[in-house]
């Protein structure tokens, strides 16, 4: 047995989860009609409620007991700090003070890291609003109309998802594009209807060696050459956020369009930081310091608020409660905003890729269930794919539900259609419908006791079936800022529970190296051998299989 699951309070949620687990969620809102007002939160603008969940208030004691127990206020402490908490690689991980006000102070290694996060964001939102006022011109001298973000994993999944949530506060004359996939497909239909002297590319990669956004880049600055004519005139047309300048600057990337990202930055974490540069261009400075403001709001809520009134520690510690205790495997992520349609894939990388762990800090394999599986989708898009198996499926979801009061339009009977829907479906998960609920609503429509009785099974909803709805008032910048920062402390709290490193991501390792070896036979007409029967076989039958003018291309 590892540590945590010998601790006495895993032992007293093991016997309260045995008490609790065939209670209803129906029975206990009858028993208690002031449960909403003891188990929702605020912060900001945003409305917490985590009364549809299968807990009472001795689960919650014990819950938070849980987290005292893992020493959870030192880490914090640890994290804001600027320990070596990645201890795998030996780095701090301070993106929270990505976010920190003007003045404060962050002591790294003898240096101020505020300072110098300061002065690379006023280089950012310079060269940012340089090209959103048309002051900043291509070779041609014709201002920006297009800009591409080459980068992948959270250079690209961040400022993706947030140029996307805040659509409403963008320039509708300039367009952000974003390209991930190291399939041509996806870069060649991004150029194909653009004007390279009116393009602007920012090529976002920690190390400026990721395969991934190396080709892509090169396809990108050929594609210039090609269209407008030397490399020497990439200059006024390409930016990089990188650790690497020396490879920037060899790229042909002028220096002052360097901009710099530290180690302890991680690439899920780092929207906050330069790589954060295509939002400022989308929404402005002053909206990208709204951002940052939100986010800091939740740093200090975080930080200073007690263990059962700490929203991040109460959807951490409800995740636990159903991952380890419940043996939910899987956790579903429902925006009833149509511009958060991309955060249920970023949260996605955020949580399985910080908390997809089979060892722990030590080293030692865990015998407990870590990170969920996370998905999701619009909610009503959902409502219409995957909530059959939510309602009636055989596997117990918890989901977050996400909803806005108004939105920037607020047209009356879209969203009172919309939010309808929001109520409705977290009622129906929690109360389901009994055989005599059902048999009652058949007969109010005259249908015969035969058919009734056919149909009934069919017509029952189980229930019981968790949420936590998170209402806030508009999708503005702020709010965003501070939902994004909920979710990662959710991550790193329960990081800590479980004792691995939510900040390392040696599984994504492997498979790179592997490619790297196969990217060089795929360049040569020899057979392989030097892998399993199967890699080999489908290495072999691709080669046969490609047409003769392609091999080299």
């Amino acid at each position: 047995m590892s540590d945590l699951t010998e601790l006495a309070v895993w032992s007293a949620l093991k016997h309260h989860y045995a008490e609790i687990r065939h209670q209803h969620m129906r029975d206990m809102f009858n028993e208690d009609q002031q449960r909403f007002d003891r188990f929702s939160l605020r912060i900001n603008d945003i409305l917490y409620d985590y009364s549809k969940n299968h807990i009472t208030s001795e689960t919650l004691g014990l819950l938070v007991q849980l987290a005292e127990q893992a020493q959870l206020p030192r880490w914090i402490e640890r994290l804001f700090n600027g320990d070596l908490i990645n201890n795998t690689e030996r780095r701090a991980v301070l993106h929270t003070a990505l976010r920190a006000r003007a003045g404060d102070e962050i002591i790294l290694d003898g240096v101020n890291v505020v300072s110098e996060i300061s002065h690379e964001r006023l280089r950012v939102n310079r060269l940012g609003e340089a090209i959103r006022t048309r002051e900043w011109r291509g070779v041609t001298n014709q201002p920006i109309t297009d800009v591409v973000n080459i980068g992948i994993g959270g250079s690209h999944l961040g400022p993706l998802m947030v140029t996307e949530a805040l659509r409403p506060f963008t320039l509708h004359d300039l367009d952000v594009h974003f390209v991930s996939n190291v399939d041509e497909n996806h870069i060649n239909d991004t150029l194909e209807f653009l004007n390279p002297e009116t393009t602007f590319f920012i090529i976002s990669s920690k190390t400026f060696t990721t395969q991934d956004t190396m080709v892509n880049a090169e396809t990108a600055r050929q594609w210039y050459i090609h269209k407008v004519g030397s490399a020497e005139q990439i200059q006024r047309h390409f930016a990089a956020v990188t650790s690497n300048a020396r490879l920037a600057r060899e790229f042909g990337i002028a220096e002052d369009n360097i901009f710099k990202i530290w180690d302890w930055v991680g690439g899920r974490y780092s929207l906050w930081s330069a790589i954060g540069l295509a939002i400022v261009v989308a929404i402005g400075s002053r909206q990208f310091d709204q951002l940052l403001e939100g986010a800091h709001d939740v740093d200090v809520h975080f930080r200073q608020t007690p263990l059962e009134r700490n929203i991040p520690v109460i959807m951490a510690m409800l995740g636990i409660w159903y991952n380890n205790f419940f043996n939910a495997q899987t956790m579903a992520i429902l925006p009833y905003d149509q511009h958060l349609h991309c955060f249920p894939g970023y949260l996605q990388q955020a949580d399985m890729e910080s908390n997809g762990k089979c060892v722990d800090r030590s080293g030692r394999a865990v015998d407990y269930s870590t990170g969920p599986v996370l998905f999701g989708e619009i909610g009503i898009a959902a409502q219409h794919a995957f909530f059959q198996l939510l309602h009636q499926g055989t596997k117990l979801v918890p989901a977050d539900i996400l909803a806005p009061i108004y939105t920037v339009r607020c047209i009356q009977r879209h969203h009172r259609a919309l939010m309808s829907n929001v109520f409705a479906q977290a009622e129906a998960l929690m109360r389901g419908k009994t055989a005599e609920e059902a048999r009652q609503e058949m007969l109010a429509t005259g249908m015969e006791s035969a058919e009734i009785e056919r149909l009934l099974p069919y017509r029952v909803f189980p229930g019981n079936r968790p949420t936590s709805t998170l209402l806030f008032n508009t999708l503005d910048p702020k709010t965003l800022g501070s939902l994004i920062a909920l979710y990662e402390h959710k991550i790193f709290v329960q990081g800590v529970i479980w004792n691995i490193n939510s900040f390392d991501q040696w599984g994504v390792e492997l498979g790179k190296q592997l490619a790297s070896t196969i990217r060089q036979e795929l360049d040569d007409g020899r057979t392989v051998s030097g892998h399993d029967c199967s890699t080999n076989g489908l290495i072999n039958y691709y080669k046969r299989q490609r047409p003769v003018n392609r091999q080299q291309t």
